[in-house]
C-alpha cells in the first residue's frame, strides 16, 4: 500500500483531536496524520503542536483564519503530493468516522482508485442524527446523484481513501467548493476522468463532543454545484 496520509481538518476540536489522532496511528506504522487546522480560538492547534514534538508521525499546518473544509482538504492533499505519500485518506476528527474501519477501507483499495466509506451503500447506516438531518442528507444525496448521473450513493461521504494518481490528475487548484459541495465535486471529477471507485458499508456515529459545522450556507452551495458540475459536463469540460 505504501505510505498512507490521513488528513484531519479542524476547527475548535480540542475535544476530540488527541484522542482521534491516537486511535489513527494505532491502526498502522505506516500511517501518518497532517492537521490542518483554521486558527481554532479553543487551541486545537497547540494540542497539535505538542504531539507533534513527541511523535513523528504526526505533522501539522496551521492557517490563519477559518478557510473552509474544501481548501483544508486540497493544501492536505497538495501536502501529500509534495512528501511522496501513495494513499490520502480523508476523516473528521469528531469520531463519527470510527478510525477502527481504516484498514478495512485500505484493504479495499486493491484494485481500486478511491475507496468511499458511504452511510447509504447498505441502507442507511447512521446514528444519533435527528430525523431532519437524516433526510436532508439522504435526499441531498439522491438529489447530486439523480442531476449529476454519478452512479455512488453517498456523494457527501467525507470518509474515504484516494490514491495518488487520483490527486495527480483532478487539477486541485480548480477546486472551490466547501464542505457537502467539496465531496460531491471530488468525486464527479474522479468519476468522469475513469477512475476506479468503490463504496463499502461504514456506520456513521454523530459526534461524541463538539459542535457541528454544518450550516444553510453549506447546504446553498451544494445545491448550486450540483448544478454547474451537470453544465460542465454537458460542455464537456469536466
Amino acid at each position: 500500500m505504501g505510505k498512507v496520509l490521513v488528513v484531519i481538518p479542524t476547527y475548535n476540536e480540542r475535544e476530540n483531536i488527541e484522542k482521534i489522532i491516537k486511535e489513527v496511528l494505532r491502526q498502522s506504522p505506516d500511517i501518518h496524520v497532517l492537521v490542518v487546522d483554521d486558527n481554532s480560538p479553543d487551541g486545537t492547534w497547540e494540542v497539535v503542536e505538542k504531539i507533534k514534538k513527541k511523535e513523528k508521525r504526526v505533522d501539522l499546518i496551521k492557517r490563519p483564519e477559518k478557510m473552509g473544509l474544501g481548501t483544508a482538504y486540497v493544501e492536505g492533499f497538495k501536502y501529500a503530493l509534495k512528501n511522496g505519500y501513495d494513499v490520502v485518506f480523508e476523516m473528521d476528527a469528531d469520531f463519527s468516522h470510527d478510525p477502527n474501519d481504516i484498514p478495512r477501507i485500505l484493504q479495499e483499495l486493491n484494485g481500486y482508485d478511491m475507496v468511499i466509506g458511504s452511510r447509504y451503500c447498505n441502507g442507511v447506516s447512521v446514528v444519533n442524527w435527528p430525523m431532519s438531518r437524516l433526510l436532508l442528507s439522504y435526499f441531498a444525496n439522491l438529489f447530486a446523484r439523480k442531476v449529476t448521473g454519478v452512479p455512488i450513493r453517498d456523494l457527501t461521504s467525507g470518509f474515504k481513501a484516494i490514491r495518488r494518481r487520483v490527486l495527480e490528475k483532478l487539477n486541485l487548484s480548480e477546486i472551490r467548493s466547501d464542505g457537502y459541495g467539496f465531496q460531491i465535486e471530488i468525486h464527479v471529477r474522479a468519476y468522469r476522468k475513469g477512475f476506479k471507485i468503490k463504496e463499502i458499508p461504514i456506520i456513521f456515529v454523530d459526534r461524541r463532543s463538539g459542535h457541528s459545522k454544518m450550516s444553510r450556507r453549506i447546504v446553498w452551495e451544494a445545491f448550486w454545484l450540483v448544478w454547474w458540475l451537470k453544465l460542465q459536463s454537458l460542455l464537456r469540460k469536466i
